[in-house]
């Protein structure tokens, strides 16, 4: 989206000459070009081409990676793609109707029912409780990130590896009908999902988060069990390497044809970078007329522009922009001035249907929604408060933008923990614990404005009083040591060597102490199914995106090194971030790429060293005189 001003003219700024009063008259005026500033505040040219000077120097970065850089074939990344499971593929499918709607059932679900409905509930036993459900590793965690755009057009669709939530009525029970009784068993089922499952007393939950902060640092952990699975690092006053989400005013420093691409400015260190492909406009506001535009067409050098960051500006590479800007609530994301129209694939088809109901009611029209996976058990009224106080905060960006004379930010994204909360915090933790009474605070008021239930499960953690960190007492600190060495042990004897390059990140499998006890053959399988498993939880905890090669120690059984490679994907559907992993190369080399967002765990705890400039080693160039 970019900025317009319809007081002043098209392209006063692209030519210093002002065109004589007779040519005016003989040529229609120019249609404004949207964004343009105009001569509004034009500075002499002296102080002009110091600015020019300036930019250039700000314009020495590396551009990140281009957008069909290092893509695999359609039908590739097809076969690839990590199945994220939906929500009944690892327990049962709750039922998630508001209290006092009763759930209708189609035809098309009761003859899709059959044999296969059956036996899982026999698997699962009687009342068909429990999580069951996908089998291997697929005891996946539901994801409330951004990444849950699964965008629909209003039909249900079918997905490899999806599970649509077939025959309700088995699930409540044999011989139950649907009268009073009923309905007031599915009310008690929605409320009990949303205030989560307690045992004794206390609440209980698959996981565990601890925020420890610090003047200028704040840490977030969460935990499966015992065990760390995600750690993030913030530092609430960095305006320069934390933007991710940010929205800003730019003005284009310098559009490059030849990339596709151009620099903006965002008052930023450096500038960032805006792609041809993530370039809106309106149609009316071009004076190119055609269906493939080129960015020259659209952007021209200092035009101020609104958009926001897509990615964290890493190493020498400038941020990642886009003109599709996007605010994340808690249920629901609000797209401005965009026909969107979604809901995330994870949830059942009987929950897509409610919200889809729903959506058509209560849906601005001029602006796109999409449906988060945490808005399966959200009520109508629930919704209408998020879309609400998104609405609001687009009011506040907009006025902020019509006023803007130069690059600048418009709107933040919250401090880490409050963003952590926002993305994941369900009725499957059983626990926050904060060690800062502000944060602590603040992050209580939040989570009682969404689902009052769960408030309770935000604690204040007192450090002194007990004695020992937050982090200390629940064994953070020692799984971030680990995390941070370059090798890993594997359960039987075998080990992970984990290095990154410029272009990516190798991960080399050896077999170390593990030497089995038939034959070689099952030995290495079994040494890189314990990796498989183990190279996914690596990538998420440190972190680690682009592209990763993984060497698998050789198997000469062809099943076998597909269901190590079946096994790496079953663990990495666990991981929120999106990630494709193909099949064994001919060099025994297995290839996959993960999102990447940020540098990693190691760069937040590490710095360049100054002797050998990263590099690992000291050259001696005495031996060359």
């Amino acid at each position: 989206m970019e900025h317009s001003d319809d007081n002043e003219s098209v392209g006063s700024h692209a030519d210093s000459s002002a065109p004589s009063a007779e040519k005016s008259a003989e040529q229609p005026p120019k249609q404004r070009q949207r964004g343009s500033r105009g001569g509004q505040n034009r500075k002499p040219a002296s102080q002009r081409s110091d600015e020019t000077a300036e930019s250039n120097h700000r314009n020495d970065v590396e551009i990140p990676d281009r957008i069909r850089e290092g893509k695999p074939s359609a039908e590739a990344a097809e076969r690839g793609l990590v199945r994220k499971p939906k929500i009944g593929d690892t327990r049962s499918v709750p039922f998630t109707m508001a209290p006092g709607s009763v759930a209708k059932q189609d035809d098309d679900g009761e003859r899709d029912g059959g044999e296969n409905d059956k036996q899982r509930k026999n698997r699962r036993g009687k009342g068909g409780g429990g999580r069951g459900g996908g089998g291997g590793h697929g005891q996946a965690r539901e994801s409330q990130s951004g990444e849950d755009n699964g965008r629909d057009d209003g039909k249900p669709k079918s997905r490899q590896g999806d599970k649509p939530a077939k025959n309700q009525k088995n699930r409540r029970g044999r011989g139950k009908g649907r009268g009073k009784g009923d309905t007031q068993q599915m009310d008690d089922a929605w409320l009990e999902q949303r205030r989560g499952r307690e045992r004794n007393g206390k609440p209980i939950g698959r996981y565990f988060m601890c925020v420890q902060a610090r003047p200028g640092l704040a840490q977030v952990a969460v935990l499966e069990g015992r065990n760390l699975i995600e750690h993030y690092v913030s530092r609430p006053s960095d305006d320069v390497a934390q933007i991710h989400g940010n929205i800003y005013i730019g003005k284009v420093q310098n559009v490059l044809p030849g990339m596709e691409a151009a620099f903006v400015d965002i008052a930023t260190p450096k500038n960032a970078v805006l792609y041809r492909s993530d370039v809106q406009y309106e149609p009316e506001d071009i004076e190119v007329k055609g269906s493939n535009l080129r960015i020259e067409d659209i952007l021209k050098n200092k035009q101020l522009i609104l958009c926001q960051v897509t990615k964290n500006p890493i190493a020498h590479k400038g941020a990642r922009l886009t003109q599709e800007v996007s605010l994340p609530g808690r249920f629901v994301v609000l797209i401005p001035n965009s026909q969107t129209y979604g809901i995330s694939k994870r949830l059942p088809d009987d929950v897509r249907k409610r919200l889809r109901e729903i959506l058509d009611r209560v849906k601005p029209d001029e602006h796109g929604i999409i449906v988060r996976t945490a808005a399966e058990s959200a009520t109508e009224e629930e919704l209408i408060a998020d879309m609400t106080i998104l609405l609001k905060e687009w009011a506040v960006i907009e006025s902020k933008a019509a006023k803007a004379q130069r690059p600048g930010l418009l709107y933040r994204e919250p401090e880490l923990a409050v963003r952590v909360i926002r993305e994941e915090f369900n009725a499957d933790y059983r626990g926050v614990l904060i060690d800062d009474k502000r944060l602590w605070q603040d992050v209580r008021d939040y989570v009682a404005a969404f689902n009052p239930d769960l408030a309770d499960r935000v604690e204040y953690y007192d450090a002194d009083k007990e004695g020992l960190s937050l982090f200390e007492r629940h064994h953070v600190h020692e799984q971030v040591h680990k995390a941070l060495d370059r090798k890993v042990w594997l359960p039987s004897g075998g080990s992970l060597i984990i290095e990154g390059t410029e272009a990516l990140t190798v991960i080399d499998v050896n077999t170390g102490k593990n030497v089995g006890k038939s034959n070689l053959e099952e030995t290495v399988f079994h040494n890189n199914m314990e990796a498989a498993v183990e190279v996914a939880k690596q990538l998420r905890l440190r972190d680690i995106g682009g592209i990763i090669v993984i060497d698998f120690v050789d198997m000469e059984i062809r099943e076998n090194r597909g269901k190590v490679v079946e096994a790496l994907r079953d663990s990495l559907a666990r991981d929120k971030t999106r990630s494709q992993v193909f099949d064994v190369s001919e060099l025994g080399l297995v290839e996959m790429t993960r999102k990447r967002i940020g540098e990693g765990l190691l760069t937040e705890y590490s710095e360049i060293c100054p002797d050998c400039d990263g590099r690992g080693v000291v050259v001696d160039y005495s031996m060359l005189e």
